[in-house]
């Protein structure tokens, strides 16, 4: 029989002991490097609800999050348009392209097309500004708390690409009483073929 060496058997026992440890110990670090990364990979996806030019649903879809410099977006935007969607700006009443549109058709982000509303929940609500009752989809919007001009409004954004678009108040018409008030600027008319 072979005879064992006490503090060699002590010795390859704490590092096993080690060796677990790390390991068990690395786990949880790798863990949480996974996870950073799998997080900042979703962000860099949006889910979006996509429609045909008849305004139709096609589903949704995870794409890619739409982010640009200052220039790129000044290169891409007439100046009106870029003031809006990029720096919350807001057109003055009664002068933007779409506040007394009547076709049949989708609005769209004027950023990066991305479908917004539907000409279908448009309506006159006498304040210059194209209004809705509702979005295309609640997927395509974020809304988000906006204390500028000291008092809260809710500010309306494109998910995609961020874009401001405007403003949602409790003042509309059934079925929802909601009014989004967007800007011309932050959008593009797409009409209804045969409208």
């Amino acid at each position: 029989m072979r005879k064992l060496d006490p503090l060699k058997a002590a010795t390859e026992t704490r590092v096993d002991a080690l060796r677990r440890l790390f390991i068990l110990g690395s786990a949880p670090a790798l863990f949480l490097f996974a996870a950073t990364r799998t997080a900042a990979a979703s962000e860099d996806k949006v889910l979006i609800e996509e429609f045909n030019p008849a305004g139709e649903s096609v589903g949704t879809k995870l794409v890619p999050k739409i982010v640009k410099s200052a220039a790129e977006w000044r290169m891409q935007l007439a100046p009106e348009s870029y003031e809006v969607t990029r720096r919350a700006g807001t057109e003055r009443a009664f002068t933007g392209a779409y506040w007394n549109q009547h076709g049949r058709g989708l609005y769209r982000c004027i950023c990066c097309d991305a479908a917004l509303f539907d000409s279908a929940t448009k309506f006159e609500s006498g304040t210059g500004w194209p209004s809705f009752w509702q979005p295309i989809a609640k997927t395509n919007v974020v809304e988000s708390a906006d204390h500028s001009f000291g008092f809260t409004r809710t500010a309306v954004s494109c998910r995609r690409c961020d874009a401001h678009l405007g403003h949602v108040f409790d003042d509309g018409p059934k079925p929802t009483g909601l009014r989004y008030c967007m800007n011309s600027a932050a959008l593009r008319f797409v009409a209804s073929a045969g409208a």
